[in-house]
């Protein structure tokens, strides 16, 4: 199958997308066809084998509309919707100009304004109404014509049969009834002109509403570099970006943005990612780091490898996403869908009926074609079909301006009805760069020579403990000698043999399966793994015989992300609740889980067993969303209700997701499932009012409650009552909903399962500085006490911080208030150790 777009032109309404929906169905060979009235796109699945883009084409001429080929630059159908705007423009002002004076004449008959009495004569009426009801309204008899003829009629047949109506009532009124000596029962040329100017008001209305909607593609689209500096034949020239081909190397001067993706090769600066990730701070580069097209280059100058470019550059996928989700439609839509395929004949059934009642029974020839109109031109599908996608289009909008990507509207649907969080360890609630803590060595061997041994063992491996072991060394200068044999067993360890002697390094069970009795090694092992650590252990096979020992421990730890503890409680917040899922032990799951607080942990589950743990916790009736960054990830999100993906991870987690996460950051997780829920709350708004302004306007209308004038108005004004209901998503601010990390009391983090910490007694205040004593475990190195003093000297209220190594303890100085105490305890916790 594949997949394309179509441009769509002269759908007014949500019977339109019914029926282009329908008109490209019927065509042998189609897999699906969605089609959005808010664009004016439809996205279209189809097998090339039996049948080609003419025939949708074709389809959809056939259902009365116009289709092209969309381009994919959003700059031509920006400048096709102006172009069509400025027409719908100067016709509204053209009809406003003709219709004002009948307008004053209906104010005139009412308040019997003498001086204005000319303005009745039907023949100056005639000559005002007639440009509008067939030059300026020519536009809804073409369309009606086409709709009918396709067997879909649609909004323009109400319009020209209502206005037609009143138009030709009033023609037979003013010069038939009287030269038959028919008593004339008055003049309704005002009420055609007035309902056609208005209807030509609400869609440019409508139109420049619309076109907000879609601000979101259109920044994303000018964040396009239109050329790059490239070094060519030993010389610098500029070419347009089209041109710019992986391999090449790239020049970007400060205030420039960055043409494509690549790595730097040479130079430093800060960039300004805020317009993918939209995070605000500049981020610091240099050599060997990635820098994403579309950002903007701060202060240095750099030359950088282009690695990614056109439609595999990380903007152009962003804005791929975005327009899928911009194009998509939520479940709850389909309900409206329906209404509208049957929505026009219906209506017109009942104007029929209303016209008949009111001349057979009641009577009245005047109010069975003045209620029969007003029913005509009140009846309003715009509204229904313009409900769902307008605030799906802002909604969206407003994630992909936070750096979140929100695949479609179905996933909007489920965001909101979510009840359980599970979320991978590694990479998601850690940073995903484990260090190296602690070697242990079990048989007198130096530790540079356990290191040494380890990282020629795990070298070839990318899995983020082995990275931690193997810069190490890296780091030490060791050197990696050859590993033969080598045997990898994915989640459990690794087997090689280096200069004949055959080693093993892994997990307790992997031990175990190679009957190596590690009692001995339990006890430090777990003290290790109660400060969070990852321990791996090494053993040897003893040359001579099958004995195996355990040789060392290895010790890795994987910081807390920044904002870890700060997503948890705000997910919490939203009642949700929160699984941790790691292949760590249980014991060290636990310790981190602890940490960010975290209740509920899933250990020791290898990388194939994810999707199933999800499917455990489906099958008790939760709605999961599933949250990694690793390609071990991508099976349990696809198969979660909402696969959730931080950006910063693998290619593969971002491609099985429902949401991807530019920044890795947890808070976004909140933020994305508050989009949602706003987003569905003002579909259901624009849905109800939709379906209630029609269920109660047509009847008032039969009853002949009002006027085709007063019913014209509120026709055109219903669906842009919708637009403008989901343009008020604009003025929703996430942030004022996420509180500051810091902000975090240890009264709150106990409330969520955690113990408090313990820490001395105040002591007696010198200079208004308080000197409080915390106890901190985790700390093993001076490493770990740098870490601990810069967690706490980061904090502005923090004086002075000094570190006991042998003690395990952090003296602070600071201003003395309970806040500050507990946001001390907070910022040492998110560097990675435990205060107890």
């Amino acid at each position: 199958m594949e997949i394309i777009q179509l441009d769509i032109s002269g759908m007014t309404c949500a019977s339109c997308v019914g029926h282009v929906e329908k008109g490209i169905k019927k065509v042998n060979g189609i897999d699906l066809a969605n089609v959005n009235l808010a664009t004016e796109k439809a996205t279209v699945s189809y097998d090339p084998e039996k049948v080609d883009i003419k025939n949708i084409i074709d389809a959809v001429s056939g259902a009365g509309y116009s289709a092209s080929l969309y381009s994919g630059e959003d700059d031509e159908s920006e400048v096709k919707r102006q172009k069509v705007e400025r027409k719908l423009k100067l016709q509204l002002i053209l009809a406003s100009v003709l219709s004002f004076p009948l307008v004053l004449a209906m104010f005139a008959a009412i308040g019997n304004i003498e001086a204005l009495m000319f303005l009745h004569n039907p023949l100056l009426q005639f000559i005002l109404a007639t440009p509008v009801q067939f030059y300026i309204g020519a536009q809804f008899y073409n369309a009606a014509f086409k709709s009918i003829k396709s067997g879909s009629p649609g909004m323009d047949v109400l319009v020209a049969m209502g206005t037609t109506a009143a138009y030709f009532f009033s023609l037979f009124n003013g010069f038939i009834a009287p030269s038959l000596g028919i008593v004339s029962s008055g003049l309704y040329f005002e009420a055609s002109a007035i309902i056609i100017t208005l209807v030509l008001l609400g869609r440019y209305l409508e139109m420049r509403a619309k076109g907000k909607t879609a601000e979101a593609i259109k920044k994303l689209m000018g964040l396009q570099a239109k050329s790059a500096s490239v070094e060519r034949n030993g010389e610098v020239i500029v070419v347009p970006i089209s041109d710019v081909i992986p391999g090449d190397i790239v020049h970007v001067k400060p205030g420039e943005r960055v043409p494509v993706d690549g790595k730097i090769v040479s130079g430093n600066t800060s960039i300004d990612e805020s317009m993918i990730t939209g995070e605000s701070m500049p981020v610091e580069k240099s050599v060997g780091d990635s820098l994403v097209g579309g950002t903007m280059n701060s202060y240095g100058s750099v030359r950088f490898e282009a690695v990614h470019v056109g439609k595999d550059s990380v903007l152009a996928r962003i804005i791929s996403v975005v327009e899928e989700a911009q194009g998509s439609k939520a479940p709850i839509q389909k309900l409206a869908d329906k209404v509208a395929a049957v929505f026009v004949p219906v209506v017109l059934v009942i104007a029929l009926i209303t016209f008949f009642i009111w001349w057979l029974v009641i009577g009245s020839l005047t109010s069975a074609v003045v209620s029969a109109v007003a029913v005509l031109v009140i009846a309003c599908p715009c509204a229904l079909g313009l409900a769902t996608p307008t605030a799906i289009m802002v909604g969206t909008g407003i994630g992909a301006g936070r750096g979140i990507l929100i695949r479609n509207g179905e996933v909007l649907q489920i965001a909101g009805k979510l009840t359980t969080v599970v979320l991978d360890k590694t990479g998601t609630v850690t940073k995903g760069k484990p260090e190296l803590q602690e070697i242990i060595s079990l048989n007198n061997m130096a530790e540079d020579e356990l290191l040494q041994i380890a990282a020629s063992l795990e070298h070839n491996s990318e899995h983020p403990l082995a990275l931690a072991i193997v810069n190490a060394a890296k780091t030490k200068e060791l050197e990696i000698t050859e590993t033969k044999d080598f045997t990898a067993i994915p989640g459990k360890g690794i087997r090689g043999k280096i200069n004949g002697q055959e080693y093993l390094l892994g997990t307790e069970s992997f031990m175990e399966s190679h009957n190596i009795n590690i009692t001995s090694v339990l006890e430090k092992k777990a003290a290790l793994e109660m400060k969070g650590a990852t321990v791996m252990i090494l053993s040897l096979v003893s040359n001579g015989n099958s004995e195996i020992h355990p040789s060392a421990l290895f010790a890795v730890a994987d910081g807390i992300k920044e904002n870890s503890v700060q997503g948890v409680e705000l997910l919490k917040k939203l009642g949700l609740e929160i699984y941790m899922i790691t292949g760590d032990n249980t014991r060290t799951a636990k310790a981190i889980a602890a940490q960010v607080g975290i209740d509920n942990v899933l250990a020791e589950v290898l990388p194939e067993g994810k999707a199933e743990e999800v499917r455990k916790l489906q099958a008790k009736g939760n709605v999961v969303a599933m949250v990694g960054d690793g390609v071990n990830d991508a099976p349990a999100l696809a198969l979660a209700d909402l696969g959730i993906a931080m950006g910063e991870g693998s290619d593969i987690a971002m491609e099985s997701a429902d949401v991807t996460l530019m920044r890795g950051d947890l808070r976004e997780i909140y933020a994305s499932i508050l989009i949602s829920r706003k987003t569905m709350r003002k579909i259901r708004q624009n849905l109800f009012w939709a379906f209630f302004y029609n269920v109660i306007g047509i009847p008032f209308a039969a009853l002949g409650f009002l006027n085709p004038i007063i019913a014209g108005a509120a026709m055109a004004f219903s669906s842009v009552s919708v637009v403008s209901n989901s343009l008020s998503l604009k003025r929703f601010k996430i942030s004022k909903n996420i509180i500051d990390t810091k902000s975090i009391t240890l009264k709150e983090k106990t409330k969520a399962g955690r113990s408090q910490a313990h820490c001395s007694p105040m002591q007696p205040k010198e200079n208004n500085m308080t000197a409080t004593i915390i106890n901190v475990e985790g700390m093993t190195c001076d490493h770990c006490k740098m870490n601990v003093e810069k967690a706490a000297l980061g904090l502005d209220f923090v004086k002075d911080a000094t570190v006991d190594l042998e003690q395990k303890e952090l003296k602070v100085s600071f201003n003395g208030s309970e806040s500050e105490l507990e946001a001390v305890k907070n910022a040492v916790r998110e560097a990675g150790y435990t205060t107890v």
